[in-house]
């Protein structure tokens, strides 16, 4: 459930009174209104999976929070002097008691705390949380984010004897404007034992939840995938400080999935992955600060299914367009086909060189849950863009093409990407490519954040891709204990200079590029 109440400047900055309503929501009836008899004590509403906010661009921002119990969402909306209350849906069994509140009208530029509660069904009010974000700055000025993929896969979860996913702490130190969890925001397919003994005979501890025990299949089993990411006390600290811009890719699911696939795999008694992927989406809408404004019409699950491909605008030196690249994805074939097919789709890959074309932000970082050149194997086939053959674009790669040579012409390009379990960047340039129109440009890969390590992968030569730098696993599904696992970091000075590294799960930096505002993007 959301609700999209208009915080204007003169509203919410100015001092106006009144308390800015988001909806006008009935309360619940039945046994959600009882009310506490008298003589008993008011059971007051927790938050057992901490505050988020996220999407937040320089006017507009989401508020979620999940509920111990059914309840009305509040939040207390502070920027400097200036204070109002936003009350919100209520949460009940039907969104997994999440709920969300989508503040438009912020100012640019501007630091908001945002306190949320819910009150019970008699106006009990439960736990406060406190979520903080920064709004862009239509003006130049300085900004920074940070990106990722790939949090507690291959059985690697939240581990106590380790303190947990300190990776999140480690981008939490940078102290960044957002976060863009660039896909496997959770791990479906993936089911996390207790202990896992390691190559080297340490044993890895997991905690562990019934949903985690196997692989999701119902609704139920996918929000507890969900719910458990979110037990991690970093992971919530994190977020409950930065704005989550939110991906989904394969694992979402089940592992390299398209539409229309129907699983081979004994694991699994729903084998048709369009019922699995409407419950996956239905359940990562829910757990995901994303906004639902382009929700178009309602799909076979009854829940609205919001446009997950977007733009985030970020002020005067930054626009995010983040991909959806598996909605829409064509079959998982060798990727040799003579004609077109899709991994965007036309309506999404117009889209995409429309919007860029169009944006006056200095940078245009395109988050794309999949990699450009790397090859990607599925048994035989391919998961990715890339076919592994150097030759003329074919099958996805046609797609990809016609989008590069729609952007061919505008400045400030970087494509940011996870998927592969390892780090690296790489260098795209015509003079080293097959196909020749378009400008040069660099893709910097990351994650994994808390899964196992891998790589590193072979680079499809079509769009003259070099590979400047790398760091992989010390062998296979290294887990996390390693040390390998990394996280992209962007810096932009208030000149357009813009700083792209790579670093590991301490913090330390791997590697670093300075990029020019409106040079041309050389190796």
């Amino acid at each position: 459930m959301t609700s999209r109440p208009s915080l204007s400047r003169r509203h919410l900055l100015a001092g106006s009174a009144g308390v800015l309503a988001a909806g006008a929501l009935s309360r619940p009836t039945g046994a959600a209104a009882s009310r506490t008899a008298p003589g008993q004590l008011r059971a007051r509403l927790a938050l057992p999976d901490g505050v988020q906010s996220g999407d937040v661009t320089s006017r507009s921002a989401v508020l979620w929070s999940r509920a111990s119990g059914e309840g009305r969402l509040v939040a207390r909306v502070d920027s400097g002097r200036h204070s109002r209350v936003v009350r919100g849906p209520w949460a009940t069994p039907d969104t997994d008691l999440t709920a969300r509140i989508e503040l438009e009208g912020l100012a640019p530029g501007r630091a908001y705390d945002a306190a949320l509660w819910f009150e019970g069904p008699d106006g009990t009010r439960g736990e406060v949380g406190r979520a903080r974000f920064v709004t862009g700055d239509r003006r130049p000025a300085a900004t920074s984010f940070v990106w990722t993929g790939d949090t507690a896969g291959q059985g690697w979860g939240i581990n106590p004897d380790l303190g947990g996913m300190t990776a999140y702490a480690a981008m939490h130190a940078t102290r960044p404007d957002f976060f863009v969890h660039a896909g496997d925001t959770i791990y479906a397919d993936g089911p996390i034992a207790e202990r896992v003994v390691e190559p080297d005979g340490q044993v890895w501890r997991n905690l562990v939840t019934p949903e985690v025990s196997k692989v999701a299949e119902t609704l139920r089993e996918f929000r507890g995938r969900h719910r458990y990411n979110l037990m991690d006390d970093h992971v919530r600290a994190f977020y409950a400080d930065t704005p989550v811009v939110a991906q989904w890719d394969d694992h979402e699911t089940v592992n390299n999935w398209w539409p229309g696939e129907v699983l081979d795999d004994v694991r699994y008694t729903e084998r048709r992955v369009d019922v699995l992927a409407a419950r996956a989406r239905r359940a990562w809408q829910e757990y995901q600060p994303i906004a639902t404004g382009a929700a178009r019409g309602r799909g076979r699950s009854g829940f609205a299914e919001a446009r997950i491909y977007r733009k985030i605008e970020r002020g005067a030196h930054l626009d995010v367009f983040c991909l959806d690249m598996r909605t829409h994805k064509s079959p998982n074939t060798a990727g040799l086909e003579p004609r077109e097919t899709p991994v965007l789709g036309r309506e999404q890959a117009e889209w995409l060189v429309r919007e860029v074309r169009r944006s006056r932000a200095t940078w245009k970082v395109i988050s794309a849950d999949l990699p450009l050149g790397l090859v990607v194997p599925d048994g035989a086939a391919q998961e990715s863009v890339s076919n592994g053959d150097p030759g003329a674009p074919l099958g996805r790669e046609l797609e990809m093409a016609r989008v590069l040579r729609g952007l061919k012409g505008v400045p400030g390009v970087l494509w940011i990407t996870a998927d592969v379990h390892y780090c690296a960047a790489h260098h795209y340039s015509p003079e080293r490519a097959t196909f020749t129109d378009f400008d040069p440009f660099w893709e910097v890969v990351a994650g994994p954040i808390n899964a196992g390590t891998f790589g590193p992968s072979a680079l499809d030569g079509t769009f003259g891709p070099r590979q400047v730098f790398a760091r992989a696993a010390d062998y296979p599904n290294q887990s996390p204990r390693g040390g390998n696992q990394f996280f992209g970091h962007v810096d932009i000075a208030r000149s357009g200079l813009l700083t792209v590294s790579l670093r590991n799960a301490r913090g330390a930096v791997l590697w670093s590029q300075d990029l020019e505002p409106g040079e041309r993007a050389t190796a």
